[in-house]
């Protein structure tokens, strides 16, 4: 079977660590994690963000969302956590590279950073949960560029 993943890239004026804490700081990714809400409560996500750690998408009441753990960290480079529905009755089984992926490139004061989620194949319907969420990065990723070039 094909791998379903969500892989876009943008270009940042600014340096990676700055990329770095629009991403990992719960009061900045509150402005763009919204954006995979879909209209139901706005949420952020808490983590220490080191290796084996939790990470939780919480809402504004403090009831977690979506839940998952740091499978990779590098910090100002890579950052990689599984995300699971806590509604679903049963976690699918997930590879190394499953989840959602930041990868942070800086050249001379700029960044590129690249998203990856997936894989999507193992679900069912994983195509138009592929789609759905391409549109959502297609909504997150000029708020971090506008976030991150802004502080």
């Amino acid at each position: 079977m094909t791998k379903l993943f969500v892989d876009q890239t943008i270009e940042i004026h600014a340096p990676a660590s700055k990329v770095w804490e629009v991403l990992t700081i719960s009061e900045n990714n509150q402005h763009w994690a919204k954006e995979f809400s879909s209209g139901g409560p706005q949420f952020h996500l808490e983590s220490t963000w080191e290796m084996d750690s939790p990470v939780y998408w919480k809402g504004q009441d403090g009831t977690v969302i979506v839940e998952g753990n740091v499978t990779a960290v590098e910090p100002n480079k890579l950052l990689r956590f599984t995300v699971f529905d806590v509604r679903m009755e049963e976690r699918p089984a997930v590879t190394e590279e499953d989840g959602i992926t930041f990868k942070l490139a800086e050249k001379e004061g700029q960044t590129l950073l690249q998203v990856l989620q997936g894989d999507f194949s193992a679900m069912t319907d994983g195509q138009y949960y592929r789609d759905a969420s391409a549109e959502i990065w297609d909504k997150v990723l000029p708020k971090v560029k506008r976030m991150a070039e802004e502080n």
